[in-house]
């Protein structure tokens, strides 16, 4: 029986995950698991409110990604997880799931110029495209002060690791990451 490939695409927010995670989906054809999209339904079924209600339904939305990504992984299907992991909170999560179901990880990193990226963030907040239950506008100093001083880190688990400037979206080669993603499940089909 072939392996499951965990294609794990992270970033901090506005780095295009979400853009990138759906043309791998839609091109590949495979299942995408979205903490935000997860985090929005809750925002629909239980009310928008203020940034501690916000934070409450994000750490709900990664318990929930986390039983769907075991739910998956029993079903012997390759798929996609797009969301912000931490080392610090997911190596050992994981590395927990690795012990107890046989798959494979690529981990699709996607970094940007600072400038740029707190320049999207604002963009994205001042749009009103983005759900309002995320309450962005109250995050431009946690956002700023916080995830802008640190490149984002891959997690320390086995697998292949892709770093992307997705400073300009341009220049990303999209065909050499679907190659990347073939060549990794080719692997497993073995």
């Amino acid at each position: 029986m072939a392996k499951n490939l965990l294609i794990i695409i992270s970033g901090h927010p506005c780095t295009g995950k979400t853009t990138l995670s759906r043309k791998i989906s839609n091109k590949l054809k495979l299942p995408l698991i979205s903490k935000d999209d997860i985090k929005e339904s809750l925002f629909d079924s239980l009310g928008v409110k203020d940034r501690e209600w916000s934070r409450k339904l994000g750490i709900a939305s990664f318990d929930l990604m986390y039983q769907f990504i075991e739910t998956l992984l029993l079903g012997n299907t390759s798929f996609i997880v797009e969301t912000p992991l931490k080392p610090e909170f997911d190596n050992e999560k994981f590395l927990n799931l690795q012990r107890k179901h046989d798959f494979e990880v690529l981990q699709i990193i996607c970094n940007t110029d600072d400038a740029v990226l707190f320049e999207r963030f604002k963009k994205r907040t001042e749009s009103g495209e983005r759900h309002p239950g995320h309450v962005d506008d109250q995050n431009y100093d946690m956002f700023k002060d916080g995830l802008l001083k640190d490149k984002h880190e891959p997690l320390n688990i086995s697998g292949e690791i892709i770093e992307i400037d997705t400073t300009n979206f341009n220049s990303i080669d999209y065909d050499a990451i679907f190659n990347s993603i073939k060549s990794a499940k080719s692997k497993i089909d073995c």
